[in-house]
């Protein structure tokens, strides 16, 4: 649980998972992929972050090592979405543990 929390310790990675709970409140069409569906184009997020795509692919990594997003490739774009389920049970586990 500790690089699961470590995850979540940067102000960038949880911009990510605020915008990907809701994504179509937040980024814009694209042209492949669904935003719901397949995810967020790792473009889309590190432009919203304001930062390289090299800089946001980063953050990307560590959430999706943490098991808290998933990524999909989709031509020659990775898309990221949220792991709703991996997340519940971070939820359960933190409750279950303070």
């Amino acid at each position: 649980m500790l690089p699961t929390l470590r995850a979540l310790a940067s102000e960038p990675r949880l911009l990510i998972l605020d915008w990907l709970k809701d994504p179509v409140a937040h980024f814009p069409p694209q042209v492949d992929g669904d935003l719901v569906e397949d995810g967020v184009c790792s473009i889309f997020i590190a432009t919203k972050l304001g930062m390289t795509q090299p800089s946001a692919s980063a953050h990307l990594k560590i959430l999706e090592r943490a098991g808290l997003i998933r990524g999909t490739k989709i031509k020659q774009w990775v898309f990221y979405r949220r792991d709703e389920a991996r997340i519940a049970e971070l939820k359960r586990t933190i409750e279950r543990e303070l």
